[in-house]
Order: structure tokens, then C-alpha cells, then sequence
């Protein structure tokens, strides 16, 4: 039934749907836990949208992070993750799943981390990730893939590491001189996953921060980490998700889709936009909905919003709105290839066509452009032509001519 359901609402074949998950091309994300509709990531279905928000200990607003959560998922926006750092984490990430009514994602490694700092054991570790699990979250990114001979040569970057869980793991091999526990005790993280039916995101702390570091050694070598654990989870039928860039050019896009692809078994792919220009500074949800929709176009899965704020601070409640939409345009321009899911767009077209703002604006992305043009309501034309507008005097002409 619930293979039936899901298949339906991605307009696939149920066996088929069923097929691909049991080979992970595609995950169903849902903890077990959890009294929300299971969300399908991954081949033949449509590219889903992620939005980021958290507090940092600079701005502890719950209540703010809380309406973030709202207004994404009212844009939107198919899954949420608490990236909150601070104090009271188990309190955010227990009320974020509380309000959310679509699929939420954690890093436990940040909870890990600001508790015990450098000197988190791998207990610790572990059972971070199985109260989050405990909690209900439905996923939850794990930097296993980063291991000592990657961290060893972080100085041969411009910009070592962006990745926050990433940064807390290397300080920790650095500090240790051991090998990253999430990647040696792979096999026990499995199995408490597995107890709740939690995805594992397997995440890419060496994902590039800038052009100049994209597709390097140290990115590649991570990824044929995570290949090797993709093969370690297949066994136990684990889902896996497989993280992806970052900063990188649009020439190297495609090839970075498919060897994550090759490497990983077909895992879904989930990037975070990916960037592909380092200027864009207040801008970066439109450098990250071009690569965006060139990396889905390709074959990846799924897109982590990138907002105006990237690289600046948190995100405003306007901002996750932004970065939604624009990753929401994203998906949809290429599904219009994957899928060939062109509908709504010729159903937008009619209604251009015939000056009809009122299916215009029930089509368009944003719901809430119709009350800032209230006034197109009674127009048969819009202000850049006015009485010149190119589709009313060619249809005039044409009716003439009848």
C-alpha cells in the first residue's frame, strides 16, 4: 500500500517504484516513528527541494528557526534540516519535528561535537546519533567518507573545509591522531538506523568551498569512501543518500553526477546547490539554482537550498523563502527533461496567451505574487506595453481577419 501511494504521487509504476528501492536508486524517507507521508528521492521520480535552517549561538531564536520551518515547507520546500548549533538542541530538533509535516534531517555529529568537543569518544558519537533517531528524525548526514589521509593533506587547499561537521571531525583525527569513528564504526551506525528506518545521508565534508578546489584529489577520494560504504549499507539494506558539491564551474557539473552515480551504485544524488560562480555574494540562490538545474538535469536527486544569505549569516524568513522558490524552479526546469513533465507549463503559456492573470497567478511558483499585483486583476494588459501589448493586437488582428 504504501509503495502504491507514493508511486501514485510520483506518477510511476508501484513494482517499479518497489524495484528501485530495493536496489537504492531510490530511498523512501520516513522514520518509522514518524505519522507523515513517506517521501521518495531518486530515480524516475521528481527532484526534491531541501531548506536549511537552525540557530546559531549568536541568534537563539527558536521561535524564528520555527517559522522558517513554516514558511519553507508553505514554498514549497519537500524536506527540512535543523542545522541548529547552541545550547537546548534536543529541545529545537523535538519542537522542528513537532511542526513539521514533511521529512526532517539532522547532522548528530554538531551535538556531538559541542558537547564534548575534541574529546567526544565514540559513544558518544553514537548515541547522539540514536537520540536523534529516537526523536523521529527521518535522515541524518554523516560525514563518514573524510578519513586521515584526506585530513593530512587539507593544506594543499585554497579553502580547507567549508562543511561544519566536516571541520569538527578533522579537529578531532587532528587532535586524536585516530581515524574518523563514523567511517571505522560504519557497521554500528547501520545498525541503529536501521532500528528506526532512518536514510543516511553520507555526507561530503570535503565538498569544495571555492572554483579553484572543485573536483580535486581530496573531493574524489571522499567520494570513493562513501562508494565503499554504499556497498557496506546495500548489504544490510540500508538507504543511503550520497552529498555532493559544493563550489564548482558549470563545465564539470555532468561529470561530477556521473561518477557519483558509478561510484555510489546509483544512489540518489543530494547537492547543495552547486555553486557555480564565487562572486554571486547576496545572490548565491540564483548561482545555486543554475547549478541546480544543471546537476538534476544530469541525474541528481536532490537540492539543498542555497539563500541571498550564503556565506553571510542566518537566513531571514525572507530568504528561506527565496532560496526555496529558486531551487523549487530549479527541480521543475529539470524535470521538464527528466521526466518530460511539461504540463503546467503549457497551461501557464495558455493563460499567457489569453491574458487570463487569474490562472496565471494560480500556476505561477509564488502564491503570493497575485496580492502584489492586485491591479492586473481588471487589465486585459500589463504596464510594460500597455495598449501596445503584442498578444492583444495580434489576436484583435486575427479575429478581424475571421
Amino acid at each position: 500500500m504504501m509503495f502504491t501511494k507514493v508511486a501514485e504521487r510520483e506518477g510511476i509504476e508501484g513494482n517499479k517504484l518497489r524495484r528501485r528501492v530495493e536496489r537504492g536508486s531510490v530511498v523512501l524517507v520516513k522514520n518509522a516513528l514518524r505519522d507523515i507521508q513517506p517521501l521518495a528521492i531518486g530515480e524516475g521520480t521528481r527532484v526534491k527541494v531541501n531548506a536549511n535552517l537552525g540557530y546559531s549561538p549568536d541568534r537563539m531564536d527558536v521561535e524564528s528557526e520555527l517559522m522558517k520551518a513554516n514558511v519553507a515547507i508553505e514554498s514549497g520546500a519537500h524536506t527540512i534540516m535543523d542545522l541548529s548549533v547552541g545550547a537546548g538542541l534536543d529541545d529545537m530538533r523535538k519542537k522542528i519535528i513537532k511542526e513539521s509535516t514533511v521529512p526532517v534531517g539532522t547532522v548528530p555529529i554538531y551535538q556531538a561535537f559541542i558537547e564534548k568537543k575534541t574529546d567526544m569518544s565514540k559513544e558518544d558519537i553514537l548515541a547522539v546519533i540514536e537520540k536523534n533517531c529516537r526523536d523521529g528524525v527521518d535522515f541524518v548526514t554523516l560525514h563518514c567518507g573524510i578519513t586521515l589521509d584526506i585530513v593530512d593533506r587539507l593544506g594543499e587547499r585554497l579553502i580547507p573545509v567549508t562543511s561544519r561537521g566536516g571541520s569538527f571531525l578533522a579537529a578531532w583525527m587532528i587532535k586524536n591522531k585516530q581515524e574518523n569513528p563514523l567511517y571505522e564504526f560504519f557497521d554500528e551506525i547501520l545498525e541503529i538506523v536501521n532500528e528506526y528506518d532512518v536514510v543516511i545521508s553520507l555526507g561530503d565534508a570535503m565538498r569544495p568551498a571555492c572554483l579553484r578546489d572543485s573536483t580535486d584529489e581530496l573531493q574524489l577520494k571522499e567520494l570513493f569512501n562513501l562508494g565503499r560504504l554504499t556497498k557496506k549499507a546495500r548489504k544490510t539494506k540500508t538507504p543511503v543518500i550520497i552529498e555532493g558539491p559544493g563550489h564548482i564551474p558549470l563545465d564539470e557539473i555532468e561529470y561530477n553526477v556521473r561518477l557519483e552515480k558509478k561510484i555510489c551504485d546509483s544512489s540518489p544524488f543530494y547537492v547543495l546547490g552547486p555553486l557555480v560562480t564565487d562572486i554571486a555574494l547576496g545572490y548565491d540562490h540564483i548561482t545555486g539554482a543554475i547549478g541546480g538545474a544543471i546537476a538534476a538535469m544530469h541525474g541528481a536527486d536532490f537540492l539543498c537550498y542555497v539563500t541571498p544569505s550564503e556565506h553571510m549569516g542566518l537566513p531571514d524568513v525572507e530568504d528561506v523563502k527565496q532560496g526555496v522558490l529558486a531551487s523549487r524552479i530549479a527541480a521543475h526546469a529539470a524535470d521538464i527533461i527528466r521526466l518530460g513533465d511539461r504540463g503546467i507549463d503549457d497551461e501557464m503559456s495558455k493563460a499567457r496567451g489569453e491574458l487570463d492573470w487569474e490562472k496565471m497567478f494560480e500556476l505561477g511558483v509564488d502564491g503570493d505574487i497575485k496580492r502584489k499585483h492586485p491591479e492586473l486583476m481588471d487589465q486585459r494588459e500589463c504596464s510594460m506595453c500597455g495598449k501596445y501589448c503584442a498578444l492583444k493586437i495580434v489576436r484583435e488582428h486575427l479575429r478581424a481577419q475571421r
